[in-house]
């Protein structure tokens, strides 16, 4: 029998972390260990974990550097890191997520909100114009919501507006209620269908973030994503449009007049799904781009006179 390696201690622990470590040797350890394992902010994932496994923040943590870990505690924080260094994202490990300053819970049922989809907000917001424009009573319809990031960031902005989110998955409507509620946001209500199905008024703004990955490439998408994001919210079909195909479908009921829909998009889907929204009646403009210069979100506004999606 081989013997175990003498820099680890029992299941990967590091030796460090073992009995008698204080909470600042434990963090220093894991951050060795994350790095060797190919975490890309081993330093920072350790420090927040850590002060998740022990309920402390930056502070607490930096105070308590000195501190013996207890067993149960070296547990949590072990618990905590071998679940990273297998590949699953911070946020879902803590199951909370910054979305556009806004703390959300996040759960299995729910894409992770990333940085790139505060695109459409800033989209929808610049439409709005300046302060008279954010002050209108809207009616705002999330399609495909998941934790509610889209629909709860634009509620926080605009005062006097009231919206709905919904989603096809039950579970993830539970969280996006959860995270309204918690967040005081009560003029938000959450309806299970699928994109607009169930929706029978019209809406001043629609905004989506749809799963726009071709079926053929989730298998090429980052571990991160391609394991721990539930599959339904990447998958947009063969070429990655068919949620846009059903948006476009529903927009020339779903739009109040002058309404405006904006979307989120993966690489290269700008001039698609802007000839969609166009076959529908409804005028695109030039599309947002992320902070990495990414064609990131579609305004399109609708007309007076509505087509036929082909």
């Amino acid at each position: 029998m081989r013997p175990a390696p003498k820099s680890r201690g029992a299941a990967g622990t590091p030796a460090a972390v073992m009995s008698g470590a204080t909470v600042g040797e434990a963090r220093r350890a894991w951050a060795r260990r994350l790095q060797a394992g190919g975490v890309d902010s081993p330093a920072l994932d350790a420090r927040i974990l850590i002060g998740r496994a022990l309920n402390l923040d930056h502070a607490g943590l930096a105070a308590a550097d000195a501190r013996p870990l207890t067993r149960p505690e070296q547990n949590a924080i072990a618990d905590f890191a071998q679940r990273r260094l297998a590949g699953e994202p911070v946020a879902r490990i803590l199951g909370r997520k910054e979305f556009w300053s806004l703390d959300l819970t996040v759960g299995a049922a729910t894409l992770l909100p990333r940085p790139e989809t505060e695109t459409v907000v800033e989209a929808v917001l610049a439409a709005l114009g300046g302060a008279g424009g954010r002050a209108q009573p809207l009616h705002i319809a999330d399609l495909g919501t998941g934790s509610g990031a889209l629909l709860l960031a634009l509620l926080s902005e605009l005062p006097n507006a009231a919206g709905v989110g919904t989603d096809v998955s039950v579970a993830a409507l539970a969280i996006a209620r959860d995270n309204a509620r918690r967040l005081g946001l009560q003029r938000a209500a959450f309806v299970a269908c699928d994109m607009a199905a169930a929706l029978g008024r019209r809406f001043d703004i629609v905004v989506s973030n749809p799963p726009y990955v071709a079926s053929g490439d989730i298998a090429g998408l980052p571990a991160e994503v391609r394991l721990f994001d539930p599959p339904r919210a990447l998958d947009g079909g063969a070429d990655g449009l068919d949620c846009y195909r059903a948006i476009a479908r529903a927009a020339p009921a779903l739009l109040a007049p002058e309404g405006l829909i904006a979307v989120e998009l993966g690489a290269g889907q700008a001039g698609p799904v802007a000839a969609l929204f166009a076959a529908a009646g409804l005028a695109p403009a030039p599309p947002r781009p992320d902070l990495n210069g990414v064609p990131r979100a579609l305004i399109a506004r609708k007309l007076q006179q509505i087509g036929h999606v082909a």
